[in-house]
């Protein structure tokens, strides 16, 4: 499919650059089988919801993954910008580094210090540069590895939120909070599930409360998960891969759920990914653990899925296109207008949509 199908213009005052408070005031726009849409908030959302409908959370936890430092060739020391993108083994990370260009293969990096040498609070964290990717990715070597590297991380890193976030204000210490969901328990995530942002206690409470239950599964979210298509056509589109699990427990109780007329709702198009990942071909789930690269697109036909919220996602990004394949291209569109027309907060700190699946679906282009 073309991508320019996928695109659309968001005026920049749309995009949150801070989440709401309480974080279930966020407002929610409900998207209809048939394509009609009614404006709500997130804490309508147990009277949207049937006893016995399973809510389907995503656990992971996003790491600090943003780290700054330095490389000293010689006299000459350069200020280094790293944000892991995907963990290869205990020591090793591949990052996106800035500026990619200062760096060369061998050399040597110091995080935990700038160029005014602050030193970080383990003493030093040095990775070498073991090989450079396209377009900025670099593969680190890191001096620690297992829980030491991830605590090193823990304490010098800063929240990796994203670039249309980070580029428009400083990160705050409220981030650290304000980035990371209530479920969150798993660590490595590069990115937060961002549907699960709008959970609070008293919400989960009256979820509970109207009949409905709450599931976890994990999929650590890569960076590449919110990042714009650069190819034409998604044919030509090179899907990120990342690490999931949905134990075998939870795979029995959902296709019981289901199986007695429950909907199984996904929170988060991460949680959606994996539940798809792990369905068989007449929908029942099984237990899932390793990468998944599934890329849903219209014409996709979901097998365990009912129901989705999520929040509003980047034009031509994979995750505009699984919603559009989920509801209908014409009607997210429809949705994704009526949205900016009224006001609504978009991307990872912004509002929300509860979409149901398309009762026609749209033919692929």
């Amino acid at each position: 499919m073309r991508v320019d199908l996928f695109d659309f213009d968001l005026p920049p005052e749309r995009i949150a650059l801070a989440p709401v408070s309480p974080r279930d005031a966020a407002r929610l726009l409900v998207v209809a089988p048939d394509g009609g849409l009614t404006d709500a908030h997130v804490f309508d959302l147990p009277s949207l919801l049937r006893p016995g409908d399973a809510l389907i959370v995503n656990d992971t936890r996003v790491i600090a993954a943003r780290l700054e430092g330095i490389r000293a060739r010689g006299a000459a020391v350069a200020a280094i910008e790293a944000t892991l993108i995907k963990r290869i083994d205990a020591s090793r990370w591949r990052a996106l580094v800035r500026p990619a260009k200062k760096l060369e293969v061998g050399e040597r990096i110091r995080f935990g210090e700038s160029g005014e040498s602050r030193a970080c609070l383990l003493g030093a964290l040095d990775a070498t540069v073991e090989a450079k990717g396209e377009a900025g990715e670099a593969t680190l070597a890191f001096d620690f590895s297992g829980a030491v590297l991830d605590e090193a991380i823990e304490a010098i890193g800063a929240p990796p939120l994203p670039p249309y976030i980070a580029a428009r204000r400083p990160i705050s210490a409220a981030d650290r909070a304000d980035y990371q969901t209530i479920f969150a328990r798993e660590e490595g995530a590069v990115a937060a599930p961002t549907a699960g942002l709008h959970f609070t206690p008293e919400l989960i409470a009256r979820v509970e409360a109207a009949g409905a239950k709450l599931f976890r599964l994990t999929l650590h979210v890569g960076a590449g998960t919110f990042l714009p298509v650069k190819s034409d056509d998604t044919n030509a589109h090179a899907m990120h891969s990342e690490w999931g699990r949905i134990d075998a427990a939870t795979a029995a109780a959902l296709n019981d759920i289901r199986a007695r007329g429950g909907r199984l709702i996904a929170v988060g198009t991460t949680s959606a990914r994996l539940l798809e990942s792990a369905a068989g071909e007449d929908g029942r789930l099984g237990p899932f653990e390793g990468e998944t690269a599934i890329f849903i697109t219209p014409g996709y036909r979901f097998r365990a899925v009912d129901a989705l919220l999520t929040n509003f996602h980047l034009p031509r990004s994979t995750l505009f296109m699984l919603v559009s394949a989920f509801s209908g291209l014409t009607a997210v569109k429809r949705a994704y207008a009526h949205a900016i027309e009224a006001g609504y907060r978009f991307y990872s700190y912004g509002d929300a949509c509860l979409l149901y699946r398309a009762a026609v679906q749209d033919s692929p282009p």
